[in-house]
């Protein structure tokens, strides 16, 4: 009885699998089914293909591996050795996941589909299945899904955080065009790319909040986040009362290098609780307090700072113009 060589029973998710017998004898029976394609590969090298339809085996209908076996003495001896890969031609999804960021550094996370199909089994078979050693399914899943990650990487690095966001359609496209071009190296078609999640990290959200509402330049929107950096370390100096931070804040919307002086800051104490307060108060941002007066609260004593020439209440930490740490 010839020996039988066939794919049986294959599940829908499988892209590829192995005869296990590397002893083939001439004469055998080579059964492919319909979108299936059967590859003869030896010695890291994939020699003829076959497509679906019955096949006796024979040095007539394998003309490139019995070049290859010529070489070897009594390759027309039976039986003679050769992997079978069995590449399934039906259309497959895959999911991709990774970590990008974009040219201005900013953290992207970014999830979604790919959909593909073998386009080329005998390069496959070369680059990916015997190249990669990726005899499996889930070893091809892996590696297209790494391979897509990386080159997801790449390309998301040459876009900024608004265009990845508010041009997402756009991006999807850019990025897909470009795998293509890889995917086909590897004996693949990319059928399509979809983007299904993206995000960033809290900072650079509200940075992105601010920049798609176009009410403001980028350069301000920094200038925002210095401003909260600096509060935050202010915030936390000794005997600092709730709004200290608030309160020193706007002098840093000055124009940048325009002169500043006390009475801009017009810092003033509290009477009831000590907070730093506008001058300008009719009640206490921090505890509430009417402010009389016939009580004005006491001024705030004030230093400047040694780098930058700049007014800052006494006790601070860091310089609100310069970012210079006081002494």
């Amino acid at each position: 009885m010839p020996q039988i060589i066939e794919w049986s029973n294959p599940m829908a998710e499988d892209v590829v699998w192995r005869y296990p017998i590397e002893e083939i004898t001439w004469g055998a029976q080579l059964i492919v089914h319909e979108y299936e394609v059967a590859v003869f590969f030896r010695d890291g090298k994939s020699y003829d293909a076959f497509g679906p339809g019955r096949h006796v085996l024979t040095t007539l209908n394998l003309p490139l591996l019995t070049g290859a076996l010529s070489k070897v003495a009594g390759y027309d001896r039976t039986p003679f050795k050769s992997t079978v890969i069995f590449i399934s031609t039906k259309q497959f999804a895959g999911k991709f996941g990774t970590r990008a960021q974009t040219t201005e550094l900013a953290p992207l996370m970014t999830y979604g589909s790919f959909w593909f199909k073998i386009e080329d089994p005998s390069i496959f078979v070369n680059e990916v299945v015997g190249g990669q050693s990726a005899y499996s399914t889930s070893d091809i899943n892996n590696f297209l899904r790494g391979f897509v990650n990386e080159k997801m990487i790449d390309e998301l690095s040459r876009h900024d955080l608004v265009t990845v966001f508010t041009k997402l359609d756009e991006t999807s496209a850019q990025v897909k065009g470009s795998i293509i071009d890889y995917f086909r190296r590897l004996g693949v078609q990319l059928v399509d790319l979809k983007f299904e999640g993206v995000d960033t990290s809290p900072e650079y959200r509200e940075r992105l909040f601010w920049l798609k509402s176009g009410r403001i330049t980028p350069e301000e929107v920094l200038r925002m986040e210095t401003v909260k950096e600096a509060a935050k370390e202010l915030g936390k100096s000794s005997g600092a009362g709730f709004g200290t931070g608030m309160v020193l804040v706007p002098p840093l919307f000055q124009t940048m290098g325009a002169p500043s002086s006390a009475p801009s800051v017009a810092l003033v104490i509290c009477p009831s609780c000590n907070a730093q307060i506008p001058s300008t108060s009719k009640f206490c941002p921090s505890c509430g307090k009417s402010i009389s007066p016939s009580t004005p609260p006491a001024q705030v004593p004030v230093e400047k700072c040694k780098s930058c020439g700049e007014v800052v209440a006494v006790g601070a930490k860091f310089c609100s113009s310069c970012g210079a740490k006081l002494s």
